[in-house]
């Protein structure tokens, strides 16, 4: 067994204020801590791998085929593979949270 946390790991800034961490990557799955500073967004994009997130701190806010969504703390989110998204920190603190990527992400952070 293998054990990390995001401290043990370097993040790249994807893009302003936006700073996720490849945790793991299995053969079906991999594991990515992220963190938006505030007033941090990740511009619209979209990718094969089906999204699976938690946020642990913060209120993220999603946007995914034209809905809007606030993901508070403690609660999970959904990106089917394929459908465009976007993401932002209209708060006044970091959003941090875990996602995981099936298959495997292979363009992460991401281009």
């Amino acid at each position: 067994m293998q054990v990390v946390s995001p401290d043990d790991v370097e993040s790249a800034e994807a893009e302003d204020g936006v700073y996720p961490a490849q945790l793991f990557s299995g053969e079906q799955m991999n594991v990515q801590h992220f963190r938006f500073d505030a007033g941090a967004s990740a511009s619209e994009h979209s990718h094969p791998n089906e999204q699976v997130g938690f946020v642990h701190r913060g209120t993220l806010t999603m946007h995914v085929e034209g809905e809007t969504y606030e993901v508070e703390a403690g609660d999970c989110l959904l990106v089917p593979g394929g459908v465009p998204h976007a993401a932002e920190n209209r708060g006044d603190e970091p959003v941090e949270g875990i996602d995981v990527f099936s298959p495997p992400r292979e363009d992460t952070p991401w281009e």
